[in-house]
């Protein structure tokens, strides 16, 4: 794959540059479309042909993305892009952007219009006693015919907003009135009201202040997006600072200064402060600080008060190493300049950790392991990689001689391939993982090739329905080898197909001064389990299913927009784990358990309620048919949160090498003890807790 990738870049830059330079109009987004097309037809997965099929589902996409809640647009707008529903297949060979550039013009036009409509309808009181109600899926409501329409569209929008506040002000001063309770302040009705109006001017203020900086860019990534939309829902263009965020996310670090940061108006906020980063060392930037400039070091500042929070924060992180000096205004209005060296930020909470579990009925010990995701440092050799973090978590468990493992890859979305392999070699003798097809050529295996298995007890992998990609080949793998139990939602979530980034500035070398020009995410790949069968769409099913809020609806990749398709091929050679456990056993003795506890029963009322509701999304604007509903679905979802607080009697203790290592550390005892907190209140852990000590 790597030098069919070689080659690819080298046949296709020529080809690339000879097409460029016949015609260089609007040099940088031409450039960006044709590579874009061309990579798309010569490397993803599955050939499609740009006709008017394509061009269709590219029009329905892009205006979805651009107008998805139908708040800009109006009718005759569509019925004007409608000009090129069947152009678009020509408008991408050619270079033309003559739909795109009408696009744009009409929907920041819409934009600038917004505020007088906002202004408008919140300056005066609404009335919550008609029997009028709003439609709040926009799947089920039309564009707008005429512009006075969607002023009045938007005259709903904004009643509901108001009336939701509005409503959870009087329930809290009703409340109060029945408890007697003088710290709150009653106020009238109409009070309240104008209060609630002004809540969500503020709202809509900031709101708006954010979508006026959309631009060209912004807009350009969205069509581009909905031509990779077609081919299926993961192959992506990434703009430059997208690619970088991606990069953080997988790697788990930055380098930087450690601060998360909002913008919700003119001002940059500090809204968290990551433990152990560069500024908290520093120790004088503080949550609430508004960033008003930005120097590198003793370079003039450069104001950042109404700039992009994109293009700010591009400013503010840096090479470790490097001076950023920020300007900020402190809560009490004082001005400070604030200098901070810049350094590797590390995303704790994206690594895995373990811990052992025990009851009050035993003294066996089971290890837990979560792995949020599957993260790689391909920049860094020397990087932290997830197959590496979780032997050494595997081998803290079992110097502790725990009795079982638990790896918990619950709202694990995937990452790293080979890491996912890695892992389940720790469990395995050696043999396949996984099988892996391209576009071209026969599948091939993805093997262990370590005879050694690291740990040969009892396991468990928990799942759910945000279990994707890695994690399901590595559920898969353990589920087909018969090597342990796969417990959680019903199935998970059925993505089975391999992304890889193309440079688009690898392929253009001798277009500099138009650099950068971002990525491609592609699919590339599909993968297969080791019995033949894809993940893709139906997922993993778990051996033992446990109550699950959305189990009653639809999710996953087969509700997403063109998916690829499910099919299978022949089954790698494979030996089976010698297992001693029963698997419908253990179901029979979870079901029992399960069926005759409260908290799971209440659920699966719960699940009941959301799949009963999920469809009913015409609200009653009338505030007191509101609140009543609104009563009743409160009770329900107080009974299921309650449900999801409830101690779960189990104990945790970490292992030797983790409490040695957190001894001197605050910042690390206070994340241990808060992670402790949080599984203390699991009950799906509490139950896979009892499905592994049932296991012989």
């Amino acid at each position: 794959m790597k030098n069919f990738y070689k080659i690819f870049i080298a046949v296709f830059s020529l080809f690339v540059i000879l097409a460029f330079t016949a015609d260089n109009t609007n040099p940088k987004n031409k450039l960006i479309l044709d590579v874009l097309k061309q990579t798309l037809k010569a490397y993803h997965y599955q050939d499609y042909d740009i006709d008017n099929v394509f061009s269709e589902e590219v029009f329905k996409l892009y205006i979805e993305k651009l107008d998805y809640n139908k708040r800009f647009f109006i009718q005759s707008d569509i019925n004007e892009f409608g000009a090129y529903k069947y152009k678009i297949d020509e408008a991408v060979k050619e270079g033309d952007f003559t739909f795109f550039e009408l696009s744009k013009k009409t929907y920041l036009e819409r934009v600038q219009e917004l505020n007088k409509y906002i202004e408008a309808a919140l300056k005066k009181p609404f009335d919550f006693t008609s029997e009028a109600t709003i439609e709040l899926d926009p799947e089920k409501r039309n564009f707008a015919e005429t512009k006075k329409e969607l002023k009045e569209n938007w005259l709903q929008f904004l009643k509901y907003s108001v009336m939701t506040k509005l409503a959870s002000k009087l329930d809290i001063q009703e409340e109060a009135l029945k408890k007697n309770d003088t710290t709150v302040e009653i106020k009238t009705f109409a009070e309240l009201e104008e209060k609630s109006r002004e809540e969500v001017k503020k709202t809509y203020d900031d709101w708006y202040h954010r979508i006026l900086k959309i631009d060209e860019s912004d807009i350009l990534d969205i069509y581009f997006n909905s031509i990779t939309g077609f081919f299926d829902p993961h192959t992506e263009y990434m703009p430059p600072k997208d690619k970088e965020n991606f990069d953080i996310h997988i790697s788990g670090k930055l380098e930087g200064i450690g601060a998360t940061l909002s913008q919700p108006n003119a001002y940059i906020k500090v809204e968290h402060i990551v433990p152990g980063s560069a500024c908290w060392k520093q120790g004088e930037l503080e949550v609430g600080d508004l960033i008003l400039k930005v120097a590198q070091g003793a370079e003039d500042p450069v104001d950042v008060v109404d700039m992009r929070l994109d293009d700010a924060i591009k400013m503010i992180r840096g090479k470790k190493g490097t001076e950023v000096r920020l300007t900020v205004k402190k809560a009490d209005g004082s001005i400070h300049i604030i200098p901070i060296i810049r350094d590797v930020v590390i995303i704790e909470e994206t690594f895995a950790k373990s811990i052992i579990i025990q009851n009050s009925l035993n003294n066996k010990k089971i290890g837990y392991i979560y792995l949020p995701q599957f993260y790689a440092d391909f920049d860094d050799a020397k990087g932290r990689r997830c197959s590496e973090d979780v032997e050494k978590e595997v081998e803290k468990l079992k110097n502790e001689k725990v009795e079982g493992i638990i790896v918990d890859l619950r709202n694990n979305g995937g990452g790293s391939l080979t890491d996912a392999v890695d892992i389940v070699g720790l469990f395995i003798e050696k043999g396949p993982v996984v099988q892996v097809r391209s576009r071209f050529g026969m599948p091939q295996v993805l093997k262990d090739n370590d005879a050694g298995v690291l740990y040969n007890g009892k396991l468990v992998v928990m799942v759910n329905e945000f279990s994707a990609s890695a994690s399901e080949i590595m559920a898969a793998a353990i589920q087909d080898y018969g090597r342990g139990i796969i417990v959680g939602s019903k199935q998970t979530f059925g993505k089975g197909t391999v992304q890889r980034f193309v440079s688009f500035d690898d392929i253009i070398k001798n277009e500099n001064e138009l650099k950068p020009l971002g990525h491609l995410k592609i699919t590339i790949q599909k993968f297969y389990r080791v019995n033949g069968g894809a993940t893709q769409l139906k997922g993993v099913l778990s051996d033992i299913v446990l109550p699950d809020a959305y189990s009653l609806i639809d999710m996953g990749e087969k509700d997403m927009d063109n998916p690829i398709e499910w099919d299978e091929i022949p089954k790698s050679d494979y030996k089976m784990w010698d297992n001693s456990f029963d698997t419908n056993i253990l179901k029979e003795k979870s079901r029992q358990r399960v069926s005759s506890d409260t908290s799971f029963q209440i659920i699966n009322e719960y699940a009941e309620y959301l799949k009963e509701n999920q469809n009913k999304t015409l609200i009653s604007l009338n505030i007191e048919t509101y609140r009543k509903n609104e009563k009743e679905r409160e009770i329900l979802s107080k009974r299921f949160k309650k449900a999801d607080r409830i101690s779960n009697g189990l104990y945790f203790k970490y292992t030797q090498p983790d409490s040695l290592d957190m001894f001197s550390d605050s910042i690390k005892q206070e994340r241990a003890e808060n992670w402790i907190k949080i599984l203390q209140k699991d009950i799906y852990l509490k139950e896979t807790f009892n499905i592994i000590n049932d296991m012989k």
